[in-house]
């Protein structure tokens, strides 16, 4: 079925702003279901006829639709012609009709959807009939909801600037509702809002007194108070606030009701975050110090090789320094994978960033390898090493990131000391990744290996933890047009972030 973007992108009779203004009005409706307890359908003009585009359920009582009705057509029915008819900019019909959804009996009306003065869309309540008597709760929030739709009919809802944007602990209406007056003074609050602001020292009635001086009395002196919470208690702004009071937190979201441009009242949700926030806590804290250790190792395994680096300096045998500088790469390509994890948010690494710094120590080792050269001449040359990254690896965690990126750049370093650090070449590491299955490839266009066998420590490294702690294979081939290709086949475990 295609998506609502896909509806409106396909309507040619709206433009970009009026878009976004429906997409603005799908990612707020469900404050609409929940209070009029009533499914809702957007219906748009199609070539056919009348054509559902998005449908909301409410989370406060039973559907009529079971099955989803996007993407319904209507074309002949009165029903569609009605919707037409609103399409074309006719009045609507504000009392609600009988009508039968899937052999159920519910209750419907059709109200037009406005910005600027032009119908956009036609929106359809759709609520099952009672068979008892609706509760004064129900009657009161189906009454806002109807303030609500009013303010839809003339473009002022849904609003803009509010807090539509997801957010952790939002509040919905089955979580609590406070009904105030222009002037902030409560009329009326469900038994769900009412439970949640006596949790927090609000004793008593709270009708007949403003939202922000009964909050007044229970907040926190010492603790920091957001500068949009009194405009948020007050009603006064579609924003979305915390209260902290007696440790615990309020999560509060106001929605100001208009009526010909003036402010008359808010509806203000209220849900009890205490517990989510505590944990959000708990993970920020976490968060902090797995930062912290990254940072810690990262520098413990830099003063390793700058070590490492000062011993070669002092070693007169070339075999032993050779040894410490090998040794000194391995520690480095182990603090990159660290250096990444602590300017990343997850436990996981972006390799593809790793892979560039491979690069240019495989490159460093090519300068080296050439100083190392017994000759003055071979000293002195200028052998230049181009490198190349074809295709990307992405994320991949942690455990995974450290073996790998020391095997990348063993056969990078390979690669370039002892086939291109004589005349110098192309370095090219090319990644192909489907889900779990990832084959890089190191290739360089040098001498190729003829009939030896890659032998030496890096080599035993490298075939090790590719086997051993990836679980894949490694093997080498000479590359079409001359040259060597080292390829690692595995396949890795899939991200829990």
């Amino acid at each position: 079925m295609p998506s609502l973007s896909k509806f409106l992108a396909d309507n040619r009779g709206l433009s970009e702003k009026e878009r976004d203004w429906l997409q603005h009005l799908v990612g707020d409706w469900n404050l609409l279901s929940d209070l009029l307890r009533a499914d809702l359908v957007l219906w748009l003009q199609a070539e056919e006829g009348p054509q559902a585009v998005a449908h909301c359920r409410p989370a406060t009582g039973s559907t009529v639709y079971y099955e989803d009705p996007v993407g319904t057509v209507l074309s002949g029915e009165d029903e569609g012609r009605e919707i037409a008819q609103l399409l074309a900019g006719a009045e609507p019909n504000r009392t609600s009709t009988a009508i039968r959804r899937e052999g159920r009996e519910a209750l419907g009306a059709l109200v037009p959807v406005r910005k600027n003065g032009r119908t956009l869309a036609v929106l359809a309540t759709e609520a099952p009939v009672e068979e008892t008597q609706p509760s004064d709760n129900h009657l009161r929030q189906r009454a806002l909801g109807t303030r609500l739709l009013s303010m839809l009919e003339v473009g002022a809802f849904p609003i803009e600037g509010a807090a539509i944007p997801p957010r952790r602990g939002a509040p919905r209406v089955g979580d609590g509702v406070v009904e105030l007056d222009a002037a902030g003074v409560v009329q009326w609050t469900s038994p769900n809002a009412r439970s949640a602001f006596h949790r927090f020292g609000i004793a008593g009635d709270m009708e007949g007194i403003t939202l922000a001086e009964l909050s007044t009395e229970v907040l926190q002196s010492r603790t920091p108070v957001d500068e949009s919470l009194p405009l948020v208690l007050m009603g006064r702004a579609a924003w979305r606030s915390d209260m902290q009071a007696r440790g615990g937190t309020l999560s509060l979201r106001a929605v100001p009701l208009t009526e010909r441009g003036q402010r008359t009242g808010a509806v203000i949700l209220v849900r009890d975050v205490t517990d989510l926030r505590r944990r959000e806590r708990e993970l920020i804290t976490k968060d902090a110090t797995i930062r912290e250790v990254h940072h810690r190792v990262k520098n413990n395994l830099q003063t390793v090789a700058a070590l490492l680096r000062m011993q070669s300096r002092r070693m007169k045998s070339e075999e032993a320094r050779e040894a410490l500088a090998e040794a000194m790469r391995r520690v480095s390509t182990i603090a990159l994978v660290h250096e990444s994890l602590l300017q990343g948010s997850q436990e996981a690494v972006h390799f593809d960033d790793v892979i560039d710094r491979c690069l240019r120590l495989a490159v460093d080792a090519a300068s080296a390898t050439v100083h190392r050269a017994g000759t003055p001449q071979q000293a002195d040359a200028q052998v230049e090493v181009r490198t190349e990254k074809i295709g990307r690896v992405g994320s991949i965690r942690a455990e995974e990131a450290t073996p790998l990126a020391l095997v990348v750049t063993e056969l990078a370093t390979n690669a370039v000391e002892h086939g291109l650090s004589e005349r110098g070449g192309t370095l090219t590491i090319r990644s192909e990744r489907t889900g779990s299955h990832l084959v890089i490839s190191i290739e360089d266009d040098g001498a190729g290996m003829g009939r030896a066998k890659p032998t030496g420590l890096g080599t035993n490294i490298a075939l090790t933890l590719v086997q051993g702690q990836l679980g894949g294979t490694l093997t080498w081939e000479d590359r079409p047009g001359g040259g060597t290709r080292a390829t690692v086949d595995v396949y890795l475990d899939p991200l829990t972030l």
